[in-house]
């Protein structure tokens, strides 16, 4: 069964903002980088459930799933029904206390 996978505003907006950063030291390197971003998560549209849940204080146990993306981001997301929604696509080097808690 094939999902149908749809990304927030936000997420959009956070993969904008990964992508300018990137491209002020290496353009070339920003559009693969986008590339590569997109790919990873659209291929959540075969199998949403291989990756694991996202479990915080905060957070519905066994709500939201993270995946890794490119070393260095993790695209934060839910299954409802046969949808996929990411929510967010976060760098990991920067303190997302605040969405744990």
């Amino acid at each position: 069964m094939k999902y149908k996978v749809y990304v927030s505003d936000r997420a959009k907006k956070q993969i904008a903002e990964h992508i300018a950063f990137v491209s002020n030291v290496n353009k070339s390197s920003a559009k693969i980088l986008k590339k590569r971003i997109m790919k990873t998560l659209q291929s959540l549209s075969d199998m949403p459930r291989r990756c694991p849940y996202l479990n915080g204080e905060a957070i519905e146990k066994d709500y939201y799933r993270k995946m890794p993306l490119e070393g260095k981001y993790v695209a934060v997301y839910h299954i409802e029904n046969t949808s996929v929604h990411i929510d967010y696509v976060l760098d990991c080097r920067q303190d997302y206390g605040w969405l744990l808690k």
